[in-house]
């Protein structure tokens, strides 16, 4: 068996007694019951996440996963693909706003080259796990082979699986690479059903005119290629990205690990989205991090049922919307395992009317 099948099969459901015996310390904490909203409900889901009654989060790391895609040769992104390799070379420098926002969360950042069209040669602090130079033109044929998207998937269910063995205790979602809004779009239309007008954003911020021309590019693409919205992997094949295989293996694989991953903004949200496609379990494990302006973001959150922690009117991606959640959600978990009970406090939890 397969390392992707083999993860796969491994994802077990969320157990209710853990959520019931975490909800039962919450009510016995000095506070009206349920009165800190999703901080409790963030305490809660890290409980049950973890099977564990005092669990911690001091080990946590984001991964940055680096990509090109061939559509951008059709005019769908503001800046050129050579703006990849460049950010790529300033997040490994600790310039970019994922460093300043992962220092501030104290997590880790991890970039990964997964599918720069650039040979970086030995960078230290960059992960190499190409598995192509850029994914071919999807609006002329796949943008992968079958075998290289499930390679991608791999990719990330590694890199979640040797983090969890090294004693990290959550794990965040970021990429880089221009023009992936454009298949994160038609990833979200055909897993969805949404018109592709309805899941189709800016991007880097294109015109309209320029807007118009990518939903009409993705529309065609999407009728060229024929994925099977049965089929996610036929799916990230033909219209997806090598770093969004890789957002969907690191939900899986922390999953199958029985670690909570924080899922980003809208390429994540693609990512994640795959991964749901192809275990819907995977659901219980994933935090949203944030509403990304991308219009796509929201209905891709809806289809699998989760709601944003945050909406700061961010579309950056790198993962720094999750950055930020991880510091809401360990906020959660310091009120479960600090706060102090009725009897601790000597405070009376009678309710007088």
């Amino acid at each position: 068996m397969d390392l992707f099948d083999k993860t796969v099969k491994s994802i077990e459901p969320v157990k209710e007694s853990w959520y019931d015996s975490a909800q039962k310390h919450l009510d016995n904490l000095t506070k009206p019951l349920g009165s800190l909203g999703k901080l409790e409900e963030f305490a809660r889901r890290l409980v049950a996440i973890t099977e564990n009654a005092r669990p911690i989060l001091d080990k946590k790391v984001i991964f940055t996963f680096a990509g090109d895609h061939g559509i951008v040769e059709e005019g769908v992104s503001a800046y050129p693909k050579e703006v990849t390799p460049q950010m790529v070379f300033n997040i490994v420098a600790g310039g970019a706003a994922i460093n300043v926002l992962s220092r501030h969360a104290g997590s880790e950042v991890v970039v990964v080259d997964i599918g720069v069209d650039h040979d970086f040669g030995k960078v230290e602090g960059l992960v190499d796990r190409k598995v192509m130079r850029g994914t071919r033109n999807f609006a002329k044929g796949p943008a992968m082979t079958r075998d290289e998207a499930i390679k991608s998937i791999e990719c990330g269910i590694e890199l979640a699986q040797n983090y969890a063995q090294n004693g990290y205790r959550i794990m965040g979602t970021g990429e880089m690479g221009i023009g992936n809004t454009t298949p994160s779009s038609a990833i979200v239309a055909v897993l969805t059903g949404a018109p592709v007008a309805e899941v189709t954003g800016r991007g880097t911020g294109i015109s309209d005119d320029a807007l118009s021309r990518k939903a009409r590019i993705i529309e065609e693409a999407i009728r060229l290629n024929n994925p099977d919205p049965k089929d996610a992997i036929d799916v990230l094949s033909k219209v997806g990205g090598t770093e969004i295989g890789g957002i969907a293996g690191l939900v899986l694989g922390a999953a199958s690990r029985k670690i909570p991953v924080v899922v980003d903004g809208f390429i994540s949200t693609a990512g994640a989205l795959i991964a749901y496609a192809i275990e819907p379990k995977v659901k219980d494990y994933m935090f949203a991090a944030h509403h990304s302006v991308e219009r796509g973001h929201r209905i891709a959150l809806e289809a699998m049922g989760l709601a944003p922690i945050l909406d700061l009117g961010m579309r950056l991606g790198e993962g720094t919307g999750a950055a930020l959640a991880m510091l809401l959600i360990e906020g959660g978990l310091k009120i479960y395992r600090e706060m102090a009970t009725f009897e601790e406090a000597g405070v009376t939890d009678e309710i007088v009317n």
